[in-house]
């Protein structure tokens, strides 16, 4: 990505054009959505679309960015402009990085690999997710292979086991991630209707869990539970259901997924995972011990409430996300851009401020960006691209946004996302 990738990148689409050529994947949020609706199985669209409750958070995302409106000054020389950033000491091509979402095998298999390979040809970090259908070293060792050494953080969920914790953190520094982001805001399972109402939970089939089928202390308390079973538990009721179920665990686990139909880990893996994934007993003294266990930045994640903010300053974290999860875990929920506005006063520059949740275009970039944010968060935009062309697809859906981001940014008369501020926007609720 360099100066002008906005008008290069409509250049290479209409260029195209002239010999009937459309795009694979759409330029607008809501015909991507709609196509990758169509190209996703329905447990797939339910966990990856899906909402907390009856869905206000999300609205209350998108309400909370139409709120603001971009108010464009002219005459002003726009030829030259710049979407790089600093993060944590790494110079970025544009202020954007890809979320992590559990489960991304539900959408295409070795999602996390695609996802990782394309960020790394843009050149922008990929939060690979604790929940991820990859291991972090498979998904770093991808990436390097497009792009040696690009950025990559690691999400963590907070087991309820200490030892897992430490590993995951020794793991992520391996692999070479350049910050930690903790999910604050899922010590428990939102209600999540789409999910429910087809009994649809991907851990329990075997999706979503490899960080932890290849982690050496989770398979230690695997085999420990497979060595001494618990006499009072209930085998499933045998059932075609149950077989499928036996079959996605199988296919998900490492190694012969033939072999894994007789072996008793991959299961008894699941039920593990299910028992110790998160801690919802989680608190700010766990925070506050976290830069004994590892070297990395820590950012937390899920953080709304602008006295959080002032606590994370307090303990000495080096970033927080504002996000309320994309509207996943809790109904009526306040949307994430109004969080942010009273985030950034309360920490005032003392840390590096990111936002998620809702955001889905350059110009909804340039609005987070304007009102304090240091940079954007993209989460279902590129699954959605995943969905329709894999990689590649993931790749286009990051370049439309930073396309839209560079124009946006020229045609509201700026030249730096750097020096963005509120002055670029009018509330107009």
């Amino acid at each position: 990505m360099e100066q002008g990738i906005g008008r290069e990148r409509q250049n290479v689409i209409y260029r195209a054009g002239i010999a009937d050529g459309r795009p694979a994947v759409p330029t607008d949020y809501a015909e991507l959505e709609r196509r990758a609706h169509a190209a996703m199985s329905e447990k797939a669209w339910a966990y990856i679309a899906g909402g907390a409750g009856e869905g206000e958070t999300m609205r209350a995302n998108r309400r909370a960015l139409d709120r603001w409106a971009i108010v464009p000054r002219v005459l002003r020389d726009v030829s030259s402009r710049s979407l790089s950033t600093t993060l944590f000491g790494q110079t970025l091509p544009a202020p954007l990085l890809l979320s992590p979402v559990g489960a991304g095998g539900l959408v295409t298999r070795n999602a996390d690999v695609a996802i990782g390979r394309a960020a790394a040809s843009l050149g922008l970090p990929y939060i690979l997710s604790n929940q991820g259908s990859a291991s972090m070293e498979d998904v770093g060792a991808a990436m390097d292979d497009v792009a040696p050494g690009s950025p990559r953080w690691f999400q963590l969920y907070w087991s309820v086991d200490d030892g897992l914790v430490d590993s995951f953190l020794r793991r992520a520094e391996a692999m070479g991630a350049s910050a930690v982001a903790v999910t604050l805001d899922t010590t428990m399972l939102g209600w999540r209707p789409q999910d429910l109402n087809l009994g649809s939970l991907p851990f329990a089939r075997g999706e979503g869990i490899a960080q932890y089928t290849r982690d050496p202390r989770f398979r230690a308390i695997v085999d420990e539970k497979v060595a001494n079973p618990d006499p009072a538990a209930e085998s499933p009721t045998p059932s075609i259901g149950a077989i499928k179920t036996l079959v996605s665990i199988a296919r998900n686990a490492p190694g012969a997924w033939w072999r894994n139909l007789v072996d008793k880990h991959p299961r008894a893996a699941v039920e593990t995972f299910l028992e110790i994934y998160s801690r919802p007993s989680l608190s700010w003294t766990e925070i506050e011990g976290l830069r004994d266990r590892t070297s990395l930045p820590i950012v937390l994640k899920g953080v709304l409430h602008p006295d959080d903010a002032r606590q994370a300053v307090d303990v000495g974290v080096d970033g927080i996300i504002v996000s309320n999860h994309g509207g996943r875990q809790i109904d009526g929920s306040i949307g994430s851009i109004d969080a942010l506005v009273d985030v950034v006063d309360a920490v005032d520059g003392r840390l590096k401020v990111l936002v998620d949740s809702g955001i889905r275009t350059g110009a909804d970039v340039f609005k987070a960006l304007a009102l304090g944010a240091d940079a954007a968060c993209i989460g279902r935009p590129h699954m959605y691209g995943l969905a329709l062309d894999g990689e590649n697809g993931v790749r286009e859906v990051m370049s439309n946004i930073a396309a839209e981001l560079d124009l946006t940014l020229g045609l509201s008369g700026h030249t730096d996302v750097a020096a963005l501020d509120r002055d670029a926007l009018k509330k107009v609720d």
